[in-house]
């Protein structure tokens, strides 16, 4: 993204839910997250593929309009002028966190702030309802998206081995934590 590109952050709106999913895109599965836990303490080593692939989840087809003017949950849409670049989808949590249920950012979009900036807004909007952080949970195979959470100051704060288990192809779900 070039400088003279401004993003601007914005909550859904009616007139927004048909673009709702437009940051959906695939995204690229270059090697996994190996967790460890010694002395109360999460860490982890990261493992490449010899050969990277390729996934994009499914768009999410959900009732967009609970979304709008809530004070429980939130989706919040990055735009470059009219076009949606990218997408954070929040909700309050019990434990007082907001949890990201998704964030995505177009392919071309991506290495440039954009996620940055809708994590920026996740917080804000975390600390105006009162909350205590933001987390959220990944599959260990999604290095990059790993990669990103703790370049943004989240932390590896636990490890499920049974979520997952009717996807053969997901070993690990990772849970992340940034706490304010």
């Amino acid at each position: 993204m070039h400088q003279f590109e401004k993003i601007t952050i914005e909550p859904l709106k009616d007139k927004f839910i048909t673009i709702v999913n437009a940051a959906n895109e695939p995204f690229p599965i270059v090697g996994k997250v190996l967790p460890k836990f010694s002395d109360g303490v999460w860490s982890y080593e990261e493992e490449l593929y010899d050969t990277p692939s390729e996934i994009r989840f499914p768009d999410d087809k959900l009732d967009w309009f609970s979304y709008i003017d809530s004070s429980e949950k939130i989706v919040l849409l990055a735009f470059r002028e009219d076009a949606c670049v990218g997408q954070i989808r929040l909700v309050k949590d019990w434990n007082r966190f907001a949890y990201i249920e998704n964030i995505a950012v177009k392919k071309n979009y991506r290495k440039s702030g954009v996620g940055h900036l809708l994590l920026e807004a996740a917080e804000t909007w975390a600390k105006e309802q009162s909350l205590i952080g933001l987390s959220l949970e990944a599959q260990n195979d999604n290095l990059i998206a790993c990669r990103f959470y703790a370049k943004e100051g989240f932390v590896l704060g636990g490890v499920d081995t049974l979520k997952q288990s009717a996807n053969p192809n997901i070993d690990l779900t990772l849970y992340w934590y940034k706490i304010f």
